[in-house]
Formats: C-alpha cells, sequence, structure tokens
C-alpha cells in the first residue's frame, strides 16, 4: 500500500526485522485526523498499524493525537472552539440567557474544510493546540477494535453491534 510505505519513508525507521528506533526521524509523530467518526476511525486504524509494527514508538512515547474541535461557537466577539458534544452543551449552559439567543454554532466539517485561522488556531499552533498522548493502552484498546470490527470472527462483530446500537449518538453516515 503506498500510505503505508510513505508512513514508514516518513518515520525513517524502517519495519519489520529492520525496524531501528535510533533512527527516527521526529520526536512526536501526531495523528492528525477529523473530530468526527470518519477521523476517529482513521485514528483507529493507525493506531493499530503503529502498535502492531511500530509499539516502540508509542512506547517511547512519541505517538500524539491531535485534537481538534467539533464545534465553533460564536458570539460578539468570542470565539469558543469545543472537542465534543458534551463540552458544547456545557459551554451553552455556561452563557447568560440573553448570549445564548445570539450564539453562532458551527459543527467542523474536516481538517480540510477549515479556514487556515481555524485550523492555525486549534490544531497547528503548538501554544494553543490539544495534544493527546498515545500511551499502550490507548492502541491495545484501538487494536482490540479493529479487531473486533474487522476481523475474521463475525460473533465479536454481531456482540458489539447488539451491545452498542442503542447508545449511538450523532452517528456521521
Amino acid at each position: 500500500n503506498e500510505e503505508i510505505r510513505s508512513i514508514i519513508t516518513a518515520l525513517g525507521t524502517s519495519i519489520g526485522d529492520e525496524f531501528d528506533i535510533n533512527k527516527l526521524r521526529y520526536n512526536k509523530i501526531i495523528l492528525m485526523t477529523d473530530a468526527d467518526v470518519d477521523g476517529s476511525h482513521i485514528r483507529t486504524l493507525l493506531l493499530t498499524l503503529l502498535y502492531r509494527f511500530f509499539r516502540p514508538l508509542i512506547e517511547e512515547g512519541h505517538v500524539y493525537a491531535a485534537q481538534p474541535p467539533l464545534y465553533k461557537i460564536s458570539h460578539g466577539k468570542t470565539t469558543k472552539y469545543v472537542l465534543n458534544e458534551r463540552e458544547k452543551e456545557e459551554y451553552i449552559n455556561s452563557l447568560p440567557e440573553e448570549v445564548r439567543s445570539k450564539v453562532n454554532i458551527n459543527r467542523q466539517k474536516g481538517l480540510g474544510e477549515m479556514d487556515a485561522i481555524d485550523l492555525r488556531n486549534t490544531t497547528m499552533d503548538i501554544e494553543q493546540r490539544i495534544l493527546l498522548k498515545i500511551n499502550i493502552e490507548d492502541a491495545i484498546l484501538a487494536d482490540e477494535m479493529f479487531t473486533i470490527l474487522m476481523g475474521e470472527e463475525v460473533e465479536p462483530r454481531r456482540k458489539f453491534i447488539e451491545e452498542n446500537a442503542l447508545s449511538v449518538r450523532n452517528l456521521d453516515i
């Protein structure tokens, strides 16, 4: 796969028997995906790849996930970015009643559709961005989820869907 080859080349570590963490080109590997469900799926795939083939990168603390906002909330001259639905509701509920009616809420469509200022302020600017350091437990969970949802066995996937179907909110279709 060309994308995987590009990742291997960018990391500089090689893969498999030739893997050498001392050849790592970057101290921080930042997974930057959209804040929506699709972005979460892509991040799971990338974490699974890193866990299975580049585990020392995670174990030695080189892997991070960018936390782009899902919403941009504006009122007057104030702009607030929030990561999820819960933060959006908490912020709006914290505003005075007269301000709530004047709030403009924009759901961010994704990193590729953010304007340059929003992207810089929320995801690229070292002083303002939010990074989540990935630990081995995060990667194990991603690998388990990948195995359940994409694996050969139907029963674990069916069980997962049955147990979680009724709790799904904000499903992006």
